[in-house]
């Protein structure tokens, strides 16, 4: 039996990873939960605990309009925070830390109509100070990796299911309420939280380190998640080709249009064989995950 302490007792993965872990995974691991706010958790015993997963973060926010203190803050919460709590870790004795990285440390997606396909020689080039706070701690965090300390890193693509934030919930919206929507290209790495929590419990029973690329099996393009949120919710959209041009234009525009254009119909995925692992974590495929988030 290994203990896990989940470090972010709030977080949307933290909870879904607890609830994973005791409906297939009871009899190996027993996981308990600590909110990382103020200071009273520097107080805790982590010597019992074989696993850190840390889960602590700011996201989901236009990291274009901050001020110096909203930034600040970023990398408060995304470095230093990660940082002293895995140094707490290593210092107890605890054999392995767990931070949650984010594929934004490669910047933001490639506009429509390009492509953005991320490889095992791609270089971190973030551009927001999100980005740029994760990207920061991934690469500090991993220092402290020694023989009796495995650091694990996640270079998370988009996460979603029942309860998620960002740009899933927006599409969904889209999904469940337009009348028609574009044809385009594009080509997105996504992660349900059942494959990711699935990938979590594994690497904790297995004790490893190293940097990971988790995404589903298939990549996804934005018009087919639409249409697939769409049937599940028995809504009737139409699917219109021939807006690939309007939506170029939008996406050079001045001002907020572009990133937001970018967000939803840009391209920024991993080159599948970074994401094969020595296991199976791949349980639910695309579409019986859109069906588990949006039923």
């Amino acid at each position: 039996m290994k203990h896990v302490l989940i470090a972010g007792s709030s977080s949307f993965i933290g909870k879904a990873f607890e609830a994973w872990a005791q409906a297939y995974f009871s009899d190996d691991l027993q996981v308990s939960s600590i909110s990382l706010r103020g200071n009273e958790w520097r107080k805790a015993e982590f010597s019992k605990f074989d696993a850190i997963l840390f889960c602590c973060g700011i996201a989901h926010v236009d990291t274009g309009r901050l001020s110096r203190r909203e930034k600040r803050e970023y990398y408060r919460v995304n470095r230093d925070l990660c940082l002293l709590a895995a140094k707490k870790a290593k210092r107890e004795g605890v054999s392995q830390f767990i931070f949650l990285s984010s594929a934004i440390i490669y910047g933001e997606a490639a506009p429509c109509g390009q492509r953005k396909r991320i490889t095992e020689k791609t270089e971190p080039s973030p551009s927001s100070v999100y980005g740029d706070s994760k990207w920061q701690a991934d690469r500090l965090v991993r220092e402290l990796a020694s023989e009796n300390f495995h650091v694990a890193v996640l270079r998370l693509p988009m996460v979603y299911g029942k309860g998620s934030k960002g740009n899933y919930p927006r599409l969904s919206a889209m999904a469940k309420r337009l009348p028609v929507f574009p044809d385009l290209d594009n080509e997105r790495s996504m992660l349900h939280i059942d494959n990711l929590t699935e990938l979590l419990c594994r690497l904790i029973l297995e004790g490893s380190g190293g940097i990971f690329f988790p995404q589903n099996a298939e990549y996804v393009r934005t018009t087919d998640l639409v249409r697939e949120i769409a049937r599940v919710n028995e809504h009737r959209i139409r699917i219109v080709k021939g807006f690939g041009p309007f939506i170029y234009v939008f996406s050079r525009l001045p001002g907020r249009l572009p990133r937001m254009v970018s967000k939803a119909f840009g391209s920024l995925s991993y080159d599948e064989e970074m994401s094969v692992c020595g296991f199976d974590y791949r349980i639910t495929d695309f579409r019986t995950s859109i069906e588990r988030t949006e039923l």
